[in-house]
């Protein structure tokens, strides 16, 4: 029977995270996935027949080109270049297997027109989002966002940052609805509205991310890898090779073994793992999660860049929701050739957002219409699952299902939680010695 204090159930990317962080703390850790490829619900497909073949769809055409050229994302996001994520790249030196390349746009639709999303004071003067008067109030209300700093009064215009909420600073800076939601919507990259009733120093912070994230490499606030996402995964289940831990693919998972409430053993194949704590996705533990809604994907194979995105190799573009009278926005996730995900002069655009009625294709159709002409389409439904306790108790920790915002804001939300409940302590990152390489 083998020892060890963690085991992880699932190489997805936030498993494949927590697994690299317990090696680097000197824990004894074994990987365990009962599929036969890396990354569960986040995978990258390659080749591309492999794709049509997991949608059912008759083999690619011709003009698509070379197969083993794709590597097609499950759930594609991109990382915010300053954001914790990258932190955690480079604090855990998997950034030695990985190159990124800088995604080049982030746009927002409004008004029946894909507009930049502004954050610079040149991207204020030439932004066709607002009139003359609105530029000069969201140039102060910028410039008082990047100035800020929770620790000193003087920063913060008379405002406590842990009472006044954010619908009171825009009151104050007299911003209007519509600059309102691009705000809250594509710079601060909330999912819904309910930010505007709390404390506003979490939406400044994340303004400022933006902002800092865009000013590393100026074409955007975000970052890709080449070969696309599936090499996350890879990246850590390498590096906790190096710290001599173990993974094991396609592996059967038979039984969890519980004492007294509490996690001791995993059986697989007929072996026994003893483990003090046990991480997994939820598809590991059925029992232990809630469905909380559902995610429209429609992966769109293209051969041309999207409309008005100034023929952008690469790029995100936010629908908001009250543009379409819905309750959450919509996403479009945008990658190519140029990041060796797809055969040259070939795009990738993911369509992604909660289900709200039983019509998914209609509700997607403001977005696909953007993409026309599209050469094939993929659809999935996915339920949100998330845990139905905090793990403390059983010491099964259960990351949530992924949501369908085009960034990991809300993914490396949750590593971060889950890391607080399993060691106890928050995740301090010494300074990193290396920059994340992107080719410009």
């Amino acid at each position: 029977m083998s020892e060890f204090d963690v085991i992880v159930l699932g190489t997805g990317l936030k498993e494949c995270v927590l697994s690299g962080l317990m090696s680097v703390s000197g824990k004894k850790v074994l990987h365990i996935d009962s599929n036969s490829y890396y990354g569960g619900e986040s995978a990258s497909i390659s080749p591309l027949e492999e794709l049509y073949k997991k949608f059912q769809v008759p083999a690619p055409a011709k003009s698509l080109g070379c197969g083993k050229e794709w590597n097609v994302d499950l759930t594609p996001k991109f990382l915010l270049a300053s954001g914790q994520l990258v932190k955690i790249l480079l604090y855990t030196e998997v950034t030695r297997y990985l190159d990124f390349k800088v995604v080049e746009g982030s746009f927002v639709y409004k008004g029946g027109k894909i507009h930049k999303v502004p954050c610079t004071e040149t991207d204020t003067q030439t932004s066709d989002l607002m009139g003359m008067f609105d530029k000069r109030r969201f140039r102060k209300f910028l410039s008082f966002i990047l100035n800020f700093d929770a620790n000193d009064p003087r920063s913060h215009h008379d405002m406590d940052p842990h009472r006044t909420t954010m619908r009171e600073v825009f009151r104050h800076f007299d911003l209007g609805a519509d600059i309102i939601e691009v705000t809250g919507h594509a710079l601060a990259l909330h999912s819904d509205d309910d930010y505007l009733e709390q404390p506003c120093v979490s939406t400044i912070n994340r303004i400022k991310l933006y902002s800092e994230s865009l000013s590393r490499y100026g074409l955007s606030p975000f970052l890709y890898p080449v070969f696309g996402l599936g090499e996350l995964p890879q990246g850590f289940v390498r590096l906790s090779a190096v710290y001599g831990n173990r993974c094991m693919l396609n592996r059967r998972v038979d039984d969890i073994i519980m004492e007294g409430g509490r996690v001791t053993a995993v059986k697989s194949e007929g072996e026994v793992f003893r483990c003090k704590q046990l991480i997994c996705d939820p598809s590991y533990m059925p029992e232990r999660v809630k469905k909380v809604g559902r995610v429209i994907r429609v992966i769109c194979l293209l051969n041309h860049p999207i409309k008005n995105t100034h023929d952008a190799t690469s790029c995100q573009i936010i629908i908001p929701q009250t543009h379409l009278n819905r309750k959450s926005d919509i996403y479009i996730c945008m990658m190519s050739y140029s990041h060796n995900v797809a055969s040259e002069g070939k795009y990738i655009a993911v369509v992604s957002t909660l289900m709200e009625s039983s019509n998914p294709e209609k509700e997607v159709q403001p977005a696909l219409s953007l993409l026309e002409p599209i050469i094939q389409k993929f659809m999935s439904i996915s339920n949100v699952m998330v845990p139905i306790d905090d793990g403390r108790r059983s010491q099964i920790f259960i990351s949530r299902s992924y949501d369908p915002a085009t960034h990991f804001q809300t993914e490396t939300d949750d590593i971060m939680d889950l890391y607080r409940r399993i060691t106890g302590s928050e995740l301090i990152f010494r300074e990193p010695r290396e920059d994340v390489d992107s080719d410009e």
